[in-house]
Order: structure tokens, then sequence, then C-alpha cells
């Protein structure tokens, strides 16, 4: 049973949605075009999240860059040889980026995209918070600022965290979390690790109702739940399968299903379509049926990224991402110790 957390999330402004006007196909090709020219110019390549909008997606494999989960965008931007990365996702990932990559230029078309997780985790208070408890191995999740990576042990994204947890375990190490407590406890279910739990949520994955996904389910009794583990235990407890957004990809890909449900963001949506276009794709029902909610399945920092922005940022030249030397140093050390880690389980797993 976890202990819980002495110090609690503080709560988080949630933005709206930035509305960014409508492109005729016209322009938007012309947009396309010049957001390629200027890519070329400045020696860039785009890395793109799964749940950012699809005509990202789209321009980033096109231009030879990355569509992926954040274990793999930080993967290819320590990979790549281009001289600028362009991360269109939430600012905890183009720091990741700059992390990994101090002597390159990181730019993202919107630097004020943040995280529900991040914003809930402040460095300070989750730095006392592990003062508090110096017998354990701190393990944080990506979704957090690059001075709370700097305080962590381990960074860990949703694809390896399991496998992680499980070392430290039989390794007889306790290990405090942070800071998404429906993916912790998921993980201390799965492993009987004890950890103690920091209290935040993601405002996409707190939304998913169990009731409202039985009652889709009921429509669609042939259907597989696919659910990444950010989500409520009442959710996940549904589910065929649990986990990463490169997890549930493949899971849509592999599985004999025609139908799935989906909880997780629905930009996800883009890739599963693109790599099974005969297979239904069902959104997850939110607090958003019949009410109001948050995001709607829909980070709204992820939407911040869009075709209009991006152009602004490779233009203006305002939006890099800067992270202090020292903060740096300490923050790649538990990533790059997460990294390794997933090098050493590749030739077992069969993964690159």
């Amino acid at each position: 049973m976890s202990t819980p957390p002495t110090l609690a999330a503080p709560p988080v402004q949630v933005p709206p949605h930035p509305q960014w006007p409508a492109l005729t196909a016209d322009e938007k090709a012309q947009l396309t075009t010049r957001i390629k020219t200027l890519l070329t110019e400045q020696q860039a390549v785009l890395v793109a999240h799964y749940y950012t909008d699809p005509d990202l997606q789209a321009l980033a494999e096109e231009t030879g860059g990355c569509v992926a989960d954040s274990l793999e965008m930080a993967r290819f931007g320590a990979a790549s040889d281009a001289r600028t990365l362009v991360v269109c996702g939430v600012r905890f990932m183009g720091e990741t980026a700059k992390i990994l990559n101090p002597e390159k230029r990181v730019l993202m078309p919107d630097l004020r995209a943040t995280c529900s997780l991040d914003e809930g985790c402040p460095a300070e208070a989750f730095s006392a918070f592990c003062d508090a408890h110096p017998d354990h191995t701190v393990v944080v999740y990506a979704n957090t600022s690059a001075r709370v990576k700097a305080r962590a042990d381990w960074v860990v994204t949703s694809s390896i965290a399991l496998p992680i947890v499980k070392h430290l375990k039989a390794q007889g190490q306790k290990v405090v979390w942070a800071p998404d407590k429906h993916l912790g406890h998921y993980i201390e279910r799965m492993t009987g690790a004890d950890m103690l739990l920091w209290d935040g949520a993601g405002v996409v994955h707190e939304e998913f109702k169990s009731f409202a996904l039985e009652r889709v389910r009921r429509l669609h009794p042939q259907a597989a739940v696919l659910v990444h583990p950010e989500s409520p235990d009442a959710v996940v407890d549904q589910a065929d399968v649990v986990g990463s957004t490169t997890q549930l990809i493949r899971a849509v890909v592999e599985m004999p299903n025609q139908e799935f449900i989906i909880a997780t963001d629905e930009g996800i949506f883009w890739k599963m379509h693109q790599l099974a276009p005969h297979k239904t794709l069902i959104a997850a029902p939110t607090a958003g049926e019949g009410a109001t909610c948050e995001s709607c399945a829909h980070c709204p920092w992820m939407a911040m990224n869009s075709l209009q922005s991006l152009e602004q940022a490779l233009r203006r030249q305002d939006q890099e991402v800067h992270i202090e030397q020292s903060l740096g140093v300490r923050a790649v050390i538990p990533i790059r110790r997460m990294l390794d880690f997933a090098r050493a389980q590749a030739p077992a797993s069969g993964r690159r």
C-alpha cells in the first residue's frame, strides 16, 4: 500500500485550445512548402510526438524526421546529425532533447506548451519530498521539468517504467515515484515494489470514465480496449492491453480484432490509421460526454503545436530551448541511465 505523499500536487491551470485560422488545401500546401525550405536552410530535423497534429506528424516523416513516443524521440534526437532539432510536443520533450544534445539548437513551435504533470510537480516541493525519504531511489516520469530530472536517480517513460522498477525491486530498493499517481499505482500493482507516489495526474487520461467505457464496450463487444497506464484504475482494469503509445499502436497492428476502443490522446489515431487503415478506432469516452471537460481526449498544450506556430518559430527564432549547463550536466545522468538500460534490454526483447 502506497504511503500518501506529504506534499500534494498544486492545482494546474489548463489553457484553452488555441484557435488558428482554418487553412484551405492550397494554403496548407504553400505553408508546408515554406516550412520544408526553412528546415533545409537551417539544417533542422523535425521530431514529433504521436499526440501532435496529424499535419505535423506527416511533415516530420516526409522530411526525414521522426514520429514517436518520448523514449524514441529522445533516442532519435541523440543520434541525429542535424544541427537543429525542432521538437513538436510539450516543453519537457524539448528540454530532454537539449539535455541530451547541449551542442545543438533545439526549437519548439511554442515554448508555452507545457504538461499538467510537469506543472503539478514543482522542483522545490518535490525535492523536499525526496529529502524526507532519503532511503528511497528517486524515479521520475519523463513528463517533468529539467530541475526535477536533475533531482532523480532514474528518468523513465511509460514504455520502460515497468522493467526499470522491476529491476530496482530485484535489488531491494524502495522507490519515490513522480509525478503521475495512476501510472505509479499501475507499476506498483504490477511489480509489488515498495513505492511512495507523488499526487499528480494528467488532464487527458484522468478524464476517461469507467462507467462510460463500460457502456461503449457493450455497444462494441468485439472491440479490444487499449488503455494508457496514466488512466485511473477503474479504466485500466477494463483494458485488453495497457501500454505506452508505441505499445498501443503495435496492438492495433498485430491484434486480430477489427475494432478498438482507445483510451489515450486522440492524436495517436493518425499513426494507427496509417499502419492499420482497415481497422475501426473508437475514442474512449471522457468527462466531456454530457459534461464539461478540460481536454476531451486531446492535450490542450499539444494543441499549441501547429503548422502555423512551427513556421513562426522557424522564422522568428524566438522559441529556442535553453538549459543552464550545470543543470543539464545533472539532468543527463538519470536520462542516460534509462537509455543505457533500454539498450541493454533490446537484444532480449527483440527491439532495436
